[in-house]
């Protein structure tokens, strides 16, 4: 019985985010396939290869630059910036 009301308890508290209709309306993506296709693509394809070893900073940096590649318009605006300020 717990259980159950551990559960019960837990959807009230997030009842919130669960209109589940609205953001399919908004093209938001429900559920973790999006997520798990990212981390795939983004991070285990160039950091997850044969005799590799990152340091945290040198990781970061390339995942970033990773995440301006693969987002739409994102690229540009990172040269645009760089071309500006510098780095």
């Amino acid at each position: 019985m717990e259980k159950i009301e551990k559960s019960i308890t837990y959807f009230e508290n997030h009842i919130h985010q669960m209109d589940y209709y609205s953001y399919q309306k908004k093209h938001f993506p429900i559920g973790s396939g999006v997520v798990e296709a990212a981390c795939k693509v983004i991070i285990k394809q160039r950091l997850g290869n044969s005799g590799m070893k990152w340091k945290n900073k040198g990781a970061e940096t390339v995942l970033c630059l990773r995440c301006f590649n693969y987002s739409d318009g994102k690229w540009g605006q990172l040269w645009n910036k760089i071309s500006k300020y510098g780095i």
